[in-house]
């Protein structure tokens, strides 16, 4: 078979649109296929949604000669305080507190908003002539062979490539035409996000109060803003999303507190219904799983994009390094590398958010006792705080180059 790229991208969002860079930097062509029409892409201005992005993952961006761009508009976040409380009372004594000061790397990791990192990556891929981007439609059905797969597309188009990466989110339709099963299950939340103006300085402290409904993350961005990531009960996340914006604030602002005075909206509100989503399986013949196609957590320790920004580093790396070797990329054996590389530290991750949200949401007050106890002992050990703070910048395990800042 004659291929029409080296690797073909189903699904044109975060995660798929830095592997096609990632590739494309190692000497690959690739075809990124997006359902979203181009003008849906590159719309402007602030929509209040941000992401939280470890230190490993600022190195990825970096690596890709993106961080330039985005630097000016980032946030450090210079200090995590995770406490345990409810609604109008306030937290308990005992607040866990993660300082960067403690990590000889720098910050933990930085906030960015979705208006400056998608449009970011966008423009990188237009510059590169590696890269072939199919807009406004979506990849339908795909065959694999011994010398490559051949997808179709929603226009009836078909194109060859040796590998097929399903970057299609949580529901991946590839996935599902490649046979792979998965564990998942819903929480019963949904998350509440948007964006705050306040009075006060943030300082670059990220905030997690655990309440019995859902952890509220408050996370800073530039200026005096934060971005909100609330979680509740379905029916009441649902109850609070149909008020205007006055009864939306009047809601909010007995969770939040008064710490950084006033606040107000500051951006659209967004809701995201909450569950786990695993597959059994990342690869298939002559098909990987990129990001929420191959997991999908829940946003308690905001690790999702991180997550699959270390698959888009080690997937690149082990399609880059077998290229070079002028081995099959598609095949089997190469895959399984990517696999073996990124199952265990997914599932470790799925496992990890999964206890910690079934642990904290709740109002039991054994469990609360617990909780409070096992906050304070953490931060009364550095040691194992700042193995806590390692992990969750992504400073640990076997770090492909890109996770490094070193570039493929």
């Amino acid at each position: 078979m004659t291929s029409d790229t080296d690797v073909l991208i189903a699904g044109g969002g975060l995660n798929g649109a830095a592997l096609a860079l990632a590739l494309a930097s190692g000497g690959l062509s690739v075809t990124v296929v997006d359902p979203a029409p181009v003008k849906v892409r590159k719309r402007a201005g602030f929509d209040g949604r941000s992401y939280a992005l470890a230190l490993a993952s600022k190195r990825v961006l970096a690596a890709l000669g993106l961080w330039e761009a985005l630097k000016a508009d980032a946030q450090p976040m210079l200090e995590i305080k995770v406490s345990d409380g409810r609604a109008g009372e306030g937290a308990s004594p005992f607040v866990l507190e993660f300082d960067h000061a403690e990590l000889d790397e720098g910050p933990m990791g930085y906030m960015v908003e979705d208006r400056h990192l998608r449009p970011a990556l966008l423009a990188a891929l237009e510059k590169s002539d590696g890269i072939t981007r199919v807009d406004g439609l979506s990849v339908t059905d795909h065959s694999a062979g011994a010398a490559g797969v051949e997808v179709t597309l929603s226009n009836a188009q078909t194109l060859t490539a040796a590998c097929l990466v399903a970057a299609d989110g949580r529901e991946s339709p590839t996935r599902s035409r490649t046979g792979i099963g998965r564990v998942a299950w819903g929480y019963g939340q949904t998350a509440l996000v948007c964006a705050i103006g306040h009075t006060r300085d943030h300082g670059g402290i990220a905030h997690q109060f655990f309440m019995p409904a859902g952890p509220l993350a408050v996370l800073p961005l530039k200026g005096r803003r934060s971005s909100i990531v609330w979680t509740e009960r379905a029916g009441r996340a649902e109850e609070i999303n149909a008020l205007d914006d006055t009864g939306y604030l009047d809601v909010l602002r007995p969770r939040f507190g008064s710490f950084l005075g006033d606040i107000d909206l500051a951006g659209a509100r967004f809701t995201y219904p909450l569950g786990l989503s695993l597959a059994h399986a990342f690869v298939a013949d002559r098909v990987a799983l990129l990001g929420d196609a191959a997991h999908a957590v829940h946003p308690i320790a905001g690790q999702g994009l991180n997550a699959g920004l270390r698959d888009v580093a080690a997937l690149a790396e082990v399609l880059v390094e077998a290229h070079r070797r002028g081995e099959d990329i598609g095949r089997r054996d190469v895959l399984e590398r990517y696999q073996l590389w990124r199952r265990f530290d997914a599932t470790a991750l799925a496992v990890a958010t999964d206890g910690f949200n079934r642990l904290f949401s709740n109002d039991n007050s054994i469990l609360r006792l617990g909780r409070d106890l096992g906050l304070g002992l953490v931060g009364a050990a550095p040691a194992l705080r700042r193995g806590f703070m390692r992990e969750a910048a992504g400073l640990t395990g076997a770090l492909p180059r890109l996770a490094e800042g070193r570039p493929l």
